[in-house]
């Protein structure tokens, strides 16, 4: 997981309509938890303690998803090269989280086939237990194929739940180069195995939150389960942690008895505004690009291909609809830097494509996105990057804030796939502390827009054929429930409750589905829009015309005029160039 969380890199200068969110909490202001951080862990842990009637309150400084759930590989994956870290445990338990999550969110989670080119037979066997002994790199020496079939075998005796995906298969050179022709042609063997990929990580972040918000609903319309983003902790006051809008500036004070503390690699920036500094964190960033290549998608042939390159690195090239995702570097972050994608990185990046399909040349037009972030991992001094566990840890502190006895549970670590276990340990940890009893498990519980998601590509069709008509029709209705889910029901109903007007910038959006974004998922910013409420700026298709459209449809719901249209739009345009690398020309003079 990789991400800016901590950071907020949306102007202060902002006034829209009145936020309920933001209301509910200044009328209320306590909750039996807190929760600070709007990644997948913290809304994860939001939807868990809401489940077992907790008052529990979450707030983020930026938009949900907006740090390190936003900025990752897109994979849900077991791990499989923690096992050269020893890390057996975590290796099981993704395994077994990566299997439940394509039962319980389907919509967004979905089986990927992934291949290992393999250049030699018994490389590494004698560097590979070093590695594992001491967890220092070393010098850089390719695993071989029968280093990679002990470790697929391993992952396997793992992976079994049902059938729910294959055995790894082992092919010679021949038959791998039948299948994939653009390989290397050096190589020897091909190792092919599953796990899964999540293509939406902030629909799938949202859809959790509002599972929360609904289950902290009473029949009398109260609710115990409050989230609010672009809300951020700034300090501790006599009578409690001070929170700070960050749309308008405007302070008050928040009382809790536990904090919860999952603002990912800026964890003990967090402890620290709170008064009291820490030293848990020592995230590593890493960065990606996005590549509209049709050459390099073929290619691929429909599968990740996962390998290690010449320095060590474990990479990858993954197709992701009519795109491919090319990552990832994993070097130690500054955290007082902006996470962005360099130069160095990209060239790292055309290095590693040409490492295995050295036929297929990418360059810098290729790519439409680039994305960077920072991974939040536990302080590790010497120890190399990719040896640095991706576990976690909860580490407690009690303190007295606002004359009470508070305890301050901060996350160390985590990552995607995991979140979901991840939040049911916090939440039992926290349930320990008020004296309350878990009273509903997650681990089978559809999470949003997956219950009862269509499961064939027939039965999809059929769905979409359903739901066609003379105001939405078919290709809109795809996009509809590929970024809602089943969810997209309530999108429709909303759509042909009144008049609505699809864009001519794209057929992906219309005004009434910017004004359903606005009174259900809490959009601050235009830019918002653009990257987590829809895949538009992953894909490299946003354009002037588009952010002008938008932005005339988010003036009238969040009361902004025509100088604030103006500035977002000036805001989107700086967002994209400034940490994506996507240079949207500008309408405004």
């Amino acid at each position: 997981m990789l991400g800016n969380a901590g950071k907020n890199h949306d102007s202060q200068d902002v006034h829209p309509a009145v936020r309920a969110q933001v209301e509910a909490l200044k009328e209320r202001p306590r909750a039996s938890v807190l929760i600070i951080g709007g990644g997948i862990n913290g809304v994860g842990t939001f939807r868990d303690l809401a489940l077992q009637g907790v008052d529990v309150a979450l707030v983020e400084r930026g938009d949900y998803c907006q740090g390190a759930s936003g900025a990752s590989s897109h994979m849900i994956h077991g791990g499989i090269r923690y096992l050269e870290n020893g890390e057996f445990r975590l290796v099981k338990e993704s395994v077994m989280e990566r299997n439940g999550l394509l039962k319980i969110a389907p919509h967004y989670v979905k089986p990927l086939q992934t291949t290992i080119p393999i250049f030699s037979t018994f490389s590494g066997i004698l560097s590979a237990p070093m590695r594992f002994l001491t967890h220092k790199q070393g010098k850089p020496q390719e695993r071989g194929a029968f280093l990679i079939k002990v470790g697929l075998s391993l992952y396997d005796a793992f992976s079994r739940d049902g059938g729910t995906v294959p055995r790894h298969d082992f092919k010679g050179r021949k038959k791998a180069l039948t299948e994939l022709p653009q390989l290397h042609p050096g190589i020897k063997y091909a190792a092919t195995y599953y796990d899964a990929s999540v293509h939406n990580p902030e629909r799938l972040t949202l859809d959790v939150l509002q599972d929360g918000e609904k289950a902290g609903l009473s029949t009398a319309g109260n609710s115990k389960a409050r989230a609010t983003n672009y809300l951020a902790v700034t300090g501790v006051k006599d009578d409690g942690v001070e929170l700070t809008d960050q749309l308008t500036g405007e302070s008050f004070t928040f009382s809790a008895d536990v904090i919860v503390n999952t603002t990912g690699a800026w964890v003990d920036m967090t402890n620290a505004d709170m008064g009291a500094a820490t030293r848990f964190m020592g995230g590593t960033k890493g960065s990606h690009i996005v590549l509209d290549h049709p050459g390099l998608l073929a290619a691929c042939n429909g599968r990740e291909i996962f390998f290690e390159h010449t320095d060590g690195r474990i990479v990858l090239i993954y197709p992701m609809g009519d795109r491919v995702l090319v990552g990832t570097t994993d070097v130690n972050a500054d955290m007082n830097a902006d996470a962005v994608c360099t130069e160095e990185e990209i060239d790292y990046f055309f290095d590693l494509v040409g490492h295995v399909f050295p036929n297929v040349l990418v360059t810098r037009e290729d790519i439409v996105y680039s994305f960077a972030g920072v991974r939040p991992l536990p302080r590790h001094d010497e120890t190399a990057p990719g040896f640095v566990s991706r576990d976690y840890r909860i580490e407690r502190a009690d303190r007295t804030i606002a004359g009470s006895a508070v305890a301050v549970l901060s996350l160390v670590g985590g990552k995607w796939t995991t979140f979901r276990a991840l939040s049911e340990h916090m939440t039992n940890d926290v349930l320990a502390i008020l004296g309350k009893s878990r009273k509903v498990s997650t681990a089978k519980l559809p999470i949003g827009g997956g219950a009862n998601f269509p499961a064939t590509d027939a039965a999809i069709e059929a769905w979409i054929a359903a739901h066609t008509s003379e105001s939405v029709d078919a290709a809109r209705a795809g996009v509809l429930l590929t970024r809602y889910g089943t969810r997209a029901q309530d999108v429709l109903t909303y759509l042909n409750a009144g008049v609505d007007t699809v864009f001519d910038s794209t057929r992906e959006l219309s005004s009434r589905e910017v004004a359903f974004m606005v009174e259900n998922e809490q959009i601050g910013h235009l830019i918002d829009v653009m990257i987590r409420r829809t895949s538009l700026a992953f894909r490299g298709l946003v354009t002037s015309e588009l952010l002008a459209e938008t932005a005339q449809a988010l003036a009238a719901p969040l009361g902004w005029d025509s100088a604030k249209v103006a500035e977002e739009i000036r805001h989107s345009i700086e967002v994209l160039d400034r940490f994506h690398g996507v240079q949207v020309q500008s309408l405004i003079a």
